[in-house]
């Protein structure tokens, strides 16, 4: 024993990581061991326990029904044979059964060791027509076999597991000592005895060159030791290349785009580089051993500066680092904004030896950021504030009335007619507009309030601090006066008017949200009244703008869900009462709103655009309709479809207007295009130019509703139009009015003179109808012919008429 201590001892001296792996495999093998052995020993415990429970089952199930008829016959012989049954099964030992009321059988020997036992009761009882309890059995079983064959398992186990760990440790540790440690010996060795004197002697370990032992870790440790042998040899060269690249970053910092100044740990200047010169004005002699905020001119500017300097060396000292944009002077005194990046210099021991600056001039950069955070929150046409800095100042304006339980009002204006003139003169006549209507707006306002561009022709008003909301109407009356002096667009006096709509915090909403919605409600109820008013928000307002918008958004997507259709008026020969052809009747039918007439949705259609792809879609079906009729009833009919002047702002319009012409094989003189007043009194040259284009292919031209504008007829002669329908308010008292008849009479004779075909509108009785043939009417169209039929309808009408 004492020898193999010995040797343990040599072995620790002379090995210390093998012996450190030994003790440690030793330790951890035999805390697994023990751990898992104890957990399959009890396992198999609790397996002999859990079989002792079901012998304890297999009595009171298998015994129960017999002792019962034993004990209820009385039979003792009986009941000692079956006890003695029970206790011939294993580990059962002592069997104790009360015989109710107050007897008594004993059977076996009672263990004194109450702990190394088991006992299990269980009634016996008889089933007869009424159950009855005969007594209880009381069986107890001895663990004394299952400890002692536990106690052999420990022994047994503990020995065969703790021989093989050992014997596997110093396998492993035998593997490891002539795999490793050795050859780690011999590295130390020949790291003791490693100068510049053997630079020569490469480290070689003692096994043989294999493929294997070149690619693994004490190789690995092999090639790095000779890597550094050779790389010490290259140490003198290495270090004259350092000195040369310490010359080159000093040149990189002497002439580096940056400012850059070091200071020692009192914070006074030792160094500063040219461009510091050139950004400051300041030469080096002059700032060399003061400190950075010793350099701004002026008391104030001093103070200033000391006070940011002094928050800059706390900021280091505890973060270390403080970067941020800062304002400072040149020596000629003009200022610039800098990026500033300040940081400590430390030594080999980790101590702050000196402090870095790095500066940069970033007065374009924030030239710039000025410049776009202007762009962000300012409408760049009138220099207004824009959407997203209204609804800030109005959240503010909200909040502030909350506190002194104030009003806001909020105002939100459109120009009247602001597409028409943009269209009709040009973006920068619009955008002249604009502007000139943002000045007056503004110079209706005073105090605080504000005044925004939403976008387009569409401002809004913010009136923080009311008393009343008749100071808002006040407001509004202001800015109608001043819309009423005319706009000079480009050399020419054009009259442009606005719709207000108001909305007052908190009576109308207290949400800012809800407001803008409002106030735009009541903006669209001024327009629908006439426009060039001012309308105060109502309840009803918001059911009317959420039909309106209910309506456009169902509109959207009638094209799609094939909700229009087109009804057929028929248009006869005045004297003679044949058909001639039939107008196009726009009708909407949907599901939920039922049949919608054209006054109701044609104006939304003209303001949102959709008027574009509905009128292709109109011209398309009513070509077609008209091919129908002739492969019909071989009539060649004349079809008339109205066009919105919103149309004509279409670049695509004359094509699309060919295309759908050619699609159907229609030929032009057979359509009439019906064009309303309104597109005469623009007299722009886009105007001009399409209907001159579309009389150049072939088609007819109409003016519809003749007599209800201010059209001159200059008009008439400057376009090359072929009809003129008289508007039905003029027929239906043409023989009530002897101004109607005289006007009706000289609209018939004026068309005449120029070459025009009168078409006479609303006609429904038979007394106009004579009228119009002593005045020589060349075509009638009304209800005394027939009302707008759909196409089934009307092809029916054609034959039996």
């Amino acid at each position: 024993m004492l020898r193999l201590i010995s040797r343990l001892q040599q072995f620790r001296r002379g090995s210390p990581l093998s012996f450190r792996l030994l003790a440690y495999i030793l330790l951890f093998s035999s805390a697994f061991t023990l751990v898992a052995s104890g957990l399959q020993l009890y396992s198999d415990f609790k397996k002999d326990v859990a079989a002792i429970e079901e012998r304890f089952e297999v009595v009171e199930n298998g015994y129960r029904s017999s002792l019962s008829r034993s004990l209820w016959a009385l039979d003792r012989n009986l009941l000692e044979v079956q006890m003695e049954g029970i206790l011939s099964l294993p580990d059962i030992v002592h069997l104790r059964l009360r015989i109710y009321p107050d007897s008594e059988l004993v059977m076996g020997e009672n263990p004194d060791r109450e702990a190394s036992t088991r006992e299990h009761r269980f009634t016996i009882t008889h089933n007869g027509t009424v159950q009855t309890e005969l007594g209880e059995l009381t069986v107890t079983a001895s663990l004394e076999r299952t400890y002692r064959e536990l106690e052999e398992k420990i022994w047994i186990t503990v020995a065969t597991q703790f021989l093989k760990t050992f014997l596997t440790s110093i396998l492993i540790v035998w593997i490891f000592r002539q795999m490793v440690t050795r050859h780690l010996s011999h590295m130390a060795r020949y790291a003791r005895h490693f100068s510049l004197d053997s630079l020569d002697r490469p480290l070689r370990l003692e096994r043989s060159d294999s493929k294997r032992h070149r690619t693994d870790e004490l190789a690995q440790v092999t090639d790095a030791f000779n890597q550094m042998r050779e790389r010490l040899g290259e140490d003198l060269d290495r270090r004259q290349r350092d000195q040369a690249e310490i010359r080159k970053l000093s040149m990189a910092v002497e002439q580096s785009p940056s400012s850059v100044m070091i200071c020692d740990r009192q914070w006074r200047i030792e160094f500063v580089n040219h461009k510091f010169t050139q950004l400051t004005g300041y030469p080096a002699d002059q700032v060399l051993g003061h400190r950075p905020g010793e350099l701004s001119l002026g008391a104030r500017a001093h103070r200033d500066s000391q006070s940011l300097w002094q928050i800059i060396r706390v900021q280091v000292q505890r973060v270390g680092v403080w970067q941020g944009e800062v304002n400072s002077v040149r020596r000629n005194g003009d200022r610039y904004w800098e990026q500033i990046v300040v940081s400590p210099i430390k030594d080999d021991s980790g101590r702050i030896s000196h402090f870095l600056v790095i500066g940069e001039d970033i007065s374009i950069r924030k030239r710039y950021e000025q410049q776009l955070l202007r762009q962000a929150n300012y409408d760049i046409l009138t220099g207004l504030p824009n959407r997203m800095l209204a609804l800030d100042r109005l959240k503010l304006a909200v909040a502030q009335a909350q506190r002194e339980h104030s009003l806001v009002g909020v105002m939100f204006l459109d120009l009247d007619n602001f597409k028409h003139i943009n269209d009709t003169m040009g973006h920068d006549a619009g955008d002249s507009l604009l502007v000139e209507a943002s000045r007056r707006i503004s110079s209706c306002l005073r105090g605080t309030s504000t005044v925004a561009r939403l976008g387009g022709d569409e401002f809004l008003v913010l009136l923080p601090g009311l008393k009343d909301a008749s100071g808002a109407e006040q407001v509004a009356e202001r800015i109608l006066g001043g819309f009423r002096s005319p706009f000079s667009l480009g050399g020419q006096e054009v009259f442009v008017t606005t719709s207000i709509g108001i909305a007052i915090y908190p009576s109308d909403s207290d949400n800012t949200g809800t407001l803008l919605q409002n106030a735009d409600a009541a903006m669209y109820e001024a327009k629908h009244k006439g426009k060039s008013a001012w309308e105060r928000f109502a309840p009803e307002m918001k059911e009317l703008s959420h039909e309106r918008l209910q309506m456009e958004s169902r509109m959207r997507r009638a094209l799609e869900l094939d909700e229009f259709e087109l009804w057929f008026q028929p248009i006869v020969d005045t004297v003679s009462g044949e058909v001639t052809g039939a107008e196009a009747l726009l009708r909407w039918n949907n599901p939920v709103m039922g049949m919608v007439m054209p006054d109701r949705f044609i104006p939304l259609a003209e303001e949102t655009g959709m008027i574009i792809p509905i009128g292709r879609w109109v011209l398309e079906q009513a070509c077609a309709a008209t091919r129908r009729w002739q492969e019909a009833t071989g009539r060649e009919l004349t079809i008339a479809v109205n066009v919105s002047p919103r149309q004509f702002r279409d670049p695509e319009f004359v094509s699309c207007t060919l295309q759908a012409l050619n699609d159907s094989k229609m030929p032009p003189e057979r359509v009439a295009l019906e064009i309303t007043e309104r597109l005469l009194l623009d007299n722009s040259i886009e105007a001009a130019a399409i209907l001159h284009e579309l009389d150049r292919a072939g088609l007819r031209l109409s003016v519809d509703d003749f007599g209800t504008g201010f059209s001159a007829l200059s008009y008439l002669k400057s376009y090359p139009f072929d009809i003129l329908k008289i508007d039905k308010s003029f027929i239906g008292d043409v023989l009530v009015s002897g101004d109607n008849s005289s006007l009706v009479r000289a609209i018939i004779t004026m068309a005449h003179s120029l070459g025009l075909t009168v078409v006479a509108e609303g006609v429904e009785e038979e007394t106009q109808t004579n009228f119009l043939k002593a005045h020589n009417c060349d075509f009638s169209q009304g209800y005394f012919y027939s009302r707008p039929l759909p196409e089934a309808e009307f092809l029916t009408w054609l034959r039996t008429r």
